[in-house]
C-alpha cells in the first residue's frame, strides 16, 4: 500500500514538474491503452530518461521499465529507481559477464506481464537523437514470447509509443506522445514458428514507430532532409505533418527564427536561480552522452530550484514578514511557469 502511494505521488509531482518544464505536451492515442491486462509499451528513444518520464506520467497504468544498467550504479539511486518500478538491463558494453544478469531481469518480466502488469522496453537498445526508427533488436521478442510460452493463457497487448521532441536539449521544448494501435502477441507467437514470429512482431511495431514520430530514413539523404526541417522551423510535434513533408518532399522554404522577446525574463530568472545554475554548470562536466543533457537538466532543476526557492524565502520571510516570503515564493514559480509557456520553441540550428 505504501509503495502505492509513493509510485502515485512522485507520478503527481513529476507531472507537475514536467508541465513547468515542456511548454507543450501533446498526448495521443491514451484510448488504445486497456485499462487491465498485461501491456508492453514499446517506445522510440532519443532522450535518456525523459521519454519514460513523460510516457509513464501521462497514462493511467502504473508501469515497470528497464533502463540501462549504468544508471543504477549508485547504491542510493538504485534503491530510489528500484521504488519506482525500474529495472536495470545489461549491455554488452557493460561487460560480457553481466548479461547474464539480464536472465534474472527477464524472469522479473515474466512474472509482471502474469501479473497483468505493465513494461516499458526500448526495443531500438539504446537512445540517439537521430529522427529516424533504427532496425529494432529482438530482446522485447524474447521478453513477450518468453512469458506467453511460460504462461500459455496469458494475453499481451504490444503498444508502440512514439515520442518527439522540437528540440530535445534545449529549454523550453514541444512534445508529442503517441501511443499506438494494440498488436496482439499471442495471435503472432501462436500462428508462426518462433523466428517468423519475431521478425513479424518486430516489424509491426517498426511500422507504427515509423508513423508515430517524425521518421526520416536513415540514408544519404539523411541529413539534407534534416536540415532542411530544421531550417524551415517546422513544429516536430505535428508528426503527421512533417512526415508528410518528408514522403512528399514538400519541406517549406528556410524561414527566419523566433526571436525570444522574453531573454530579460530569463535573465531575471536566472538571478533568481544563481545557486542552482553553478549546480548545473558543474553538473555539465561529467555528461558524456548528449542524450542525457535534458535529463540531467530536469532533474537538477526539479531538485534544486525548489529548496533554494523554499530556502530564499525563508530569508525573505524572516527579513520582512511571512506574507511577503510566500509571494515571492510564488513568483519564482510564476515567473518559471511565464517562460516556459510563451518563450518561443525553434528548431535546432
Amino acid at each position: 500500500m505504501f509503495k502505492k502511494i509513493w509510485y502515485q505521488s512522485v507520478k503527481l509531482f513529476l507531472k507537475i514538474s514536467l508541465h513547468l518544464y515542456a511548454q507543450k505536451i501533446i498526448i495521443k492515442g491514451t484510448k488504445n491503452i486497456p485499462k487491465k491486462g498485461a501491456v508492453l509499451f514499446a517506445i522510440n528513444h532519443p532522450n535518456a530518461l525523459m521519454d519514460p518520464l513523460f510516457v509513464t506520467t501521462f497514462n493511467s497504468r502504473e508501469n515497470h521499465f528497464l533502463v540501462r544498467a549504468d544508471v543504477f550504479k549508485k547504491p542510493l539511486i538504485r534503491k530510489f529507481l528500484s521504488s519506482l518500478n525500474l529495472m536495470p538491463i545489461f549491455r554488452i558494453r557493460d561487460g560480457i559477464k553481466q548479461l547474464s544478469h539480464n536472465e534474472e531481469v527477464f524472469e522479473k518480466c515474466f512474472k509482471i506481464l502474469k501479473k497483468q502488469q505493465t513494461l516499458i522496453i526500448f526495443p531500438q537498445g539504446g537512445h540517439s537523437r537521430k529522427r529516424t526508427i533504427q532496425p529494432l533488436s529482438k530482446g522485447f521478442t524474447r521478453i513477450v514470447f518468453g512469458a506467453l510460452e511460460r504462461y500459455p493463457e496469458l494475453e499481451i497487448s504490444v503498444i508502440p509509443v512514439g515520442i518527439t521532441y522540437q528540440n530535445s536539449s534545449v529549454y523550453p521544448s514541444k512534445v508529442c506522445v503517441q501511443f499506438g494501435e494494440v498488436i496482439d502477441a499471442k495471435a503472432i507467437y501462436e500462428s508462426n514458428i518462433p523466428a517468423k514470429a519475431s521478425l513479424i512482431l518486430k516489424e509491426k511495431v517498426s511500422s507504427q514507430l515509423k508513423k508515430l514520430t517524425v521518421h526520416i530514413p536513415d540514408d544519404e539523404n539523411y541529413e539534407t532532409i534534416l536540415s532542411k526541417l530544421n531550417a524551415a522551423n517546422v513544429d516536430f510535434t505535428n508528426v503527421d505533418l512533417v512526415n508528410k513533408m518528408i514522403a512528399e518532399n514538400s519541406i517549406p522554404e528556410a524561414q527566419k527564427k523566433q526571436f525570444n522577446f522574453l531573454k530579460p525574463l530569463y535573465y531575471l530568472i536566472l538571478l533568481n536561480s544563481i545557486f542552482p545554475y553553478i549546480i548545473w554548470k558543474k553538473t555539465t562536466k561529467i555528461i558524456k552522452e548528449i542524450e542525457f543533457v535534458d535529463t540531467m537538466k530536469f532533474s537538477v532543476n526539479v531538485m534544486t530550484c525548489l529548496f533554494f526557492y523554499s530556502f530564499q524565502a525563508l530569508i525573505v520571510s524572516i527579513l520582512f514578514n511571512f506574507k511577503t516570503g510566500f509571494f515571492y515564493f510564488l513568483m519564482s514559480i510564476f515567473m518559471i511557469f511565464l517562460y516556459t509557456k510563451t518563450a518561443p520553441t525553434n528548431t535546432e540550428d
